[in-house]
């Protein structure tokens, strides 16, 4: 049996988040490696790593919402949206930090956001970024998203630090640059740190080094997490053997319990699958044992 699981990595600045599922193949010497929820390369923070059959939790994890410390720059704007790119602008008057607080709450609850061209975003089967580094710029529809919480927790030389928790699919950056442009100056992300991910925090994240290290001494159990940790929202169910033997040949089985979506349990413990209840019979939405 290989490694299943999940690894909260943090991942350090100027990886990208492909490069840290490279290096974990090489480590665990399991091909079957996923994540969920993309962070660029100057971002750090929080990767949800899947390994093994795990990787099928990954659609799962996608929808959960972030948590972010970012550093919003006032006062230039940059066409990737972040101090990585070329700058577009400079505004040498830069509003005070209670007109900035002021206009936050434009920004939250359910917004719309056109995402940047600097994103992995497919339009008419080519990615934005790609057409972006060939200087074009297409239009872009606009996508609603939830910013749920939006402060200001700390100024660190003259850029200001933001808690931000959001739905899936927003882009900091562009918040930040959307910002910017509402103040009139301009504004762009200097940092981002991913510091929550649906149930899992930063607090619980390892370097790739502590990851190679619990490899080297034979202690990478530490630092797997069980795929069930995913599902911890949802109610759980145990099955008899003879429940357990028809689902794992993917049959529906008749069961008394309330409609909803259960996590499913053998009678010796172990995590079965996710699972939907209609009707007193259950079926099968995603499975997560060994086959």
């Amino acid at each position: 049996m290989g490694l299943n699981g999940i690894i909260l990595v943090d991942k350090p600045c100027g990886w990208t988040s492909h490069d840290v599922i490279g290096k974990l193949r090489g480590i665990l010497h399991e091909r079957r490696i996923g994540h969920s929820g993309t962070l660029d390369p100057m971002a750090t923070g929080l990767l949800v790593v899947f390994v093994g059959r795990a990787t099928r939790a990954v659609e799962f994890a996608e929808a959960d919402s972030k948590e972010y410390i970012a550093g919003l720059r006032l006062g230039i704007s940059t066409d990737t949206q972040d101090i990585t790119g070329s700058t577009l602008k400079i505004s040498n008057t830069v509003p005070p930090r209670t007109e900035l607080e002021q206009a936050l709450g434009a920004f939250k609850g359910e917004i719309s956001q056109i995402p940047p061209m600097y994103s992995a975003i497919k339009v008419g089967g080519k990615k934005l970024y790609e057409l972006a580094r060939r200087g074009e710029s297409v239009d872009r529809k606009p996508r609603r998203v939830t910013i749920d919480k939006l402060e200001v927790v700390d100024e660190n030389d003259g850029d200001y630090i933001f808690d931000v928790v959001c739905s899936k699919g927003t882009y900091i950056r562009t918040l930040c640059n959307d910002i910017g442009d509402a103040l009139g100056c301009g504004g762009c992300m200097s940092s981002l740190r991913r510091v929550k991910a649906g149930v899992f925090s930063i607090e619980q994240a390892h370097t790739i080094d502590e990851v190679q290290a619990a490899a080297d001494n034979g202690k990478l159990d530490e630092v797997l997490i069980p795929v069930e940790k995913l599902f911890t929202a949802f109610p759980t169910l145990t099955v008899s053997d003879a429940a357990d033997k028809k689902l794992r040949n993917g049959n529906i089985i008749k069961l008394d319990a309330p409609n909803g979506m259960y996590s499913v349990y053998s009678e010796t413990g172990g995590f079965l699958l996710l699972g939907e209840v209609a009707d007193n019979k259950l079926k099968t939405i995603k499975s997560f044992f060994e086959v």
